[in-house]
């Protein structure tokens, strides 16, 4: 019977004791649950408003925090929406399709779908035929070059604040910095497709 006394008081001890922790987690998780939604503004490497970030798409948000932007600057969906249809797929030399692509298939079947531009096949025919640009000057949509063997052999699109988008042979289709070491020491300048090499329809 005193085993079954001890035993007893021992369960009513710890039961209360669970009860307690129980409690207060529930008081904690409540209290942050509060402060939370009452957190006035999201940051996430620049500071925006709650309203612009509820506003924006998945896609806004998505490049806008790659590309080190604010969500509401991120406007041309034709173009993010072309790079998230193609986000991952992987590098294939001479491929041009969704099972593998090249950088040069990539730069031209982005400029054709989203300007309308109509581009050369390879990264040294496209260099050859657009006017060059400095990278202080370049601007969304302009190709970038670098030389990562003998010559012009890679080519990107420039989207802004220094990021272009590209078919990686590491990585497929993805988006880069040219102040990454690899690419800053391989870049041989920016180039701007003529409006003369425009279709009609667009």
């Amino acid at each position: 019977m005193k085993n079954l006394f001890f035993v007893s008081v021992a369960l009513g001890i710890f039961s209360g004791t669970s009860l307690t922790v129980i409690a207060q987690t529930s008081v904690n998780m409540e209290a942050i649950s509060t402060s939370v939604k009452k957190s006035p503004k999201i940051t996430s490497g620049y500071e925006t408003g709650v309203e612009a970030i509820e506003n924006c798409s998945p896609t806004q948000f998505k490049y806008a925090q790659l590309l080190n932007v604010e969500v509401e600057s991120i406007t041309n969906y034709t173009l993010f929406n072309f790079i998230e249809d193609w986000w991952g797929t992987k590098y294939r030399y001479g491929g041009a399709t969704k099972k593998g692509i090249d950088c040069s298939a990539f730069s031209g079947t982005l400029l054709h779908t989203v300007y309308g531009f109509v581009a050369a096949r390879t990264a040294r025919e496209q260099y050859e035929l657009c006017e060059k640009i400095e990278r202080e000057n370049l601007q969304e949509g302009d190709l970038v070059f670098f030389n990562t063997k003998r010559g012009v052999s890679h080519v990107g699109v420039y989207l802004r604040n220094g990021f272009f988008t590209h078919a990686s042979t590491g990585q497929g289709v993805t988006i880069s910095s040219l102040d990454e070491t690899y690419y800053s020491k391989r870049f041989l300048g920016g180039g701007r497709v003529a409006l003369n090499n425009k279709t009609e329809e667009l």
